[in-house]
């Protein structure tokens, strides 16, 4: 591309008051600004149908231009308009010497018409250019462009539809669009529809590099990067960018570090994004925009993981970006992009965009925050990473210890330390020395005798010596419980009334308010109930007592319910207790329901007056007062 290819601006003009009136300096990106086929950048399959066109005389009537801003589809409606019109077409280029070129790149000629469609959108606009049409023309061809197409209004577009069905022969439509979409089918149906895209990184660099060289602009290598990070892979946009770092004296343009809001998403760090969002605010970026730079560069993270090669930076740039993604995953990059989404669209009516952004930042970031099922997928890719890298997985959260009296999660039990468990001390047992006496006593566990040291209402009892066995009458020792068990019993019969019975609920303490704490036996907690009936229904709360009874003894003890008769000296079965080696069972002191009702003194109660009795026909009489009853 010439330097020399800028449009002349004249010389300086006295001014009135004695000063030189200074010209303002000319954009880069007008300066700039591509006058032949070959000068376009990026654009190659454009470029080849448009030339070939020409060479060929097959020059369609309307052609439909459409892609992201500053790709070149206005400057390209323009070389197209001159080479129709060229005096010496060269291989499908215009000579951009002759008059008609000139003409053209001046903005005087005849035979282009341009027209802004988002200010010159009704009916009105689009007649005149019907009126004129089928005018004669100095040049080969009258070529109307019309920029922005898609804005203009219904009436606008039926207008225009009956000049694209039938033309003038010498008539060229060029119709320019950033969103196709919008277009009526009907209008792009009679067009040829040429799509423009963004640059690659690598040409866009090189034509950076060569422009600025060109206007003598020095640059370092982080700002170039810079600008194209700024530009996007718009050609207009990162030529200005370019002006502007240039302005500036060289130094890299401040640009939101976009990398921030991805450590933010893998670390969960809702602090470290809302700073980056405050920090962009603060220069000045609008809060919309910047929700459409995160969303295009998680775009960019999840194509680097997925297609690699549809990835638009540089290398330098794609290798850094492919390393986030790798530690973000595709899972977290996808449903960022879903949510960030959203918020675009809500943000259309919002009165506080950036409310919206903070809000959904927050929920990307804390997973406690989010509602969205796609949470639990991320944590289970999360932990699938973790087990592929042999990275040791986090440690899961402590549940929070469940009251026994009401079965619900303890208040506050996630905030309480672990309590270690107590050791319990070893409980010496007394051993029987071998002698050759020929009387034989049965071994008996001390500690199933003595209840346990904790019990303030347990008595030692006095220690009896054993007696001395011979060898050949040594008989098996019967069966005896380990002493904790016996203990946690022991425990449980001496605070049963005190501290644990008022500790059951509704129906477990209904039910058991009328049993007889028995003692021990076989190594659990007896209770007696008075019929079959009862014990079945104690039965059902079992599991409610055993819990209450092992939080306030520190340990697990198994109830067992019997139907007691009242009989100390036998069991519910009527064998004799002394008579084997059950442990005797140990009354509880507490009072039964019967027990209190027979402790009431009869001589308190008073006989109720007799209730005095009413005929029928007495409260006939007392409903309707100064009536009379007549026998038929």
């Amino acid at each position: 591309m010439p330097s020399n290819c800028s449009a002349y601006l004249g010389p300086s003009v006295p001014h009135p008051l004695g000063r030189v009136a200074a010209m303002a300096t000319q954009s880069l990106y007008r300066r700039y600004r591509p006058r032949r086929f070959s000068e376009v950048k990026g654009q190659e399959h454009v470029v080849r149908s448009l030339r070939n066109a020409v060479i060929n005389h097959r020059e369609g009537q309307a052609y439909l231009f459409s892609g992201p801003r500053g790709t070149g589809k206005t400057s390209s409606a323009r070389i197209l308009a001159k080479v129709l019109n060229c005096e010496n077409p060269q291989d499908g280029e215009p000579c951009c010497e002759c008059a008609s070129c000139i003409a053209v790149e001046k903005g005087t000629s005849f035979d282009v018409h341009e027209l802004d469609a988002a200010s010159n959108n009704g009916v009105e606009a689009i007649r005149d250019i019907i009126d004129k049409a089928s005018l004669g023309t100095p040049g080969r061809h009258r070529v109307y462009i019309l920029d922005e197409v898609h804005m203009l209004t219904k009436g606008a577009e039926a207008a225009l539809l009956k000049i694209l069905e039938e033309p003038p022969p010498h008539v060229v439509f060029v119709l320019a669009t950033t969103d196709p979409q919008k277009v009526s089918e009907t209008i792009r149906s009679r067009t040829q529809h040429l799509q423009f895209h963004l640059l690659a990184m690598d040409v866009m660099e090189d034509h950076i590099r060569w422009l600025a060289g060109d206007a003598g602009i020095e640059l370092s290598t982080d700002a170039i990067q810079s600008v194209l990070r700024q530009g996007g892979g718009s050609a207009r946009d990162t030529v200005s960018a370019l002006e502007l770092v240039a302005s500036g004296g060289g130094e890299p343009l401040d640009i939101t570090p976009l990398d921030e809001f991805i450590e933010a998403f893998i670390e969960h760090d809702a602090g470290r994004a809302l700073a980056v969002v405050a920090l962009a605010v603060q220069q000045g970026r609008d809060p919309r925009t910047l929700t459409d730079d995160i969303v295009r560069h998680l775009r960019d993270c999840f194509l680097s993981l997925m297609a690699p090669e549809l990835v638009q930076l540089p290398v330098q740039r794609a290798e850094e970006v492919s390393a986030l993604a790798q530690r973000m995953g595709a899972a977290a990059a996808v449903r960022a992009m879903e949510r960030l989404g959203e918020m675009l669209v809500e943000m259309r009516h919002a009165p506080d965009p950036r409310l919206l952004l903070e809000v959904a930042l927050v929920q990307l970031t804390h997973e406690a925050a989010s509602n969205d099922m796609s949470v639990l997928l991320e944590r289970i890719e999360r932990l699938e990473h973790q087990v592929a890298s042999g990275v040791a997985a986090a440690p899961v959260a402590r549940s929070a210890p469940v009251d026994p009296a009401t079965g619900r999660a303890a208040l506050g039990g996630r905030a309480r330390p672990a309590a270690a468990p107590a050791p319990v001390a070893p409980t010496p047992v007394v051993e029987a020395p071998v002698s050759t006496a020929p009387a034989a006593t049965p071994v008996v566990n001390a500690a199933a005798q003595a209840p346990a040291a904790a019990a303030p209402a347990a008595v030692a009892p006095t220690p009896v010596a054993p007696a001395p066995v011979s060898p050949a009458s040594v008989a098996p020792a019967p069966a005896v419980l380990p002493a904790a068990a016996s203990d946690l019993v022991a425990a449980a019969v001496a605070r049963w009334s005190a501290d644990i019975k008022p500790t059951l609920k509704g129906f477990a303490r209904a039910m058991y308010s009328s049993t007889t704490v028995l003692g021990e036996r076989n190594g659990a907690l007896t209770i007696g109930v008075s019929n079959e009936t009862q014990k079945a229904k104690c039965e059902e709360h079992r599991r409610d007592v055993e819990a209450a009874i092992a939080a306030v003894v520190g340990g697990k003890v198994t109830v067992q319910l019997v139907v007691h008769s009242g009989n100390d000296d036998h069991d519910d079965h009527g064998n004799d207790p002394a008579a084997s080696n059950v442990v005797p069972l140990k009354r509880s002191t507490e009072p039964t329901m019967r027990e209190e009702e027979d402790a009431i003194d009869l001589d308190d109660l008073i006989d109720a007056p007799a209730e005095t009795i009413v005929s029928q026909v007495e409260r006939v009489a007392l409903a309707f007062p100064g009536s009379t009853f007549v026998d038929e």
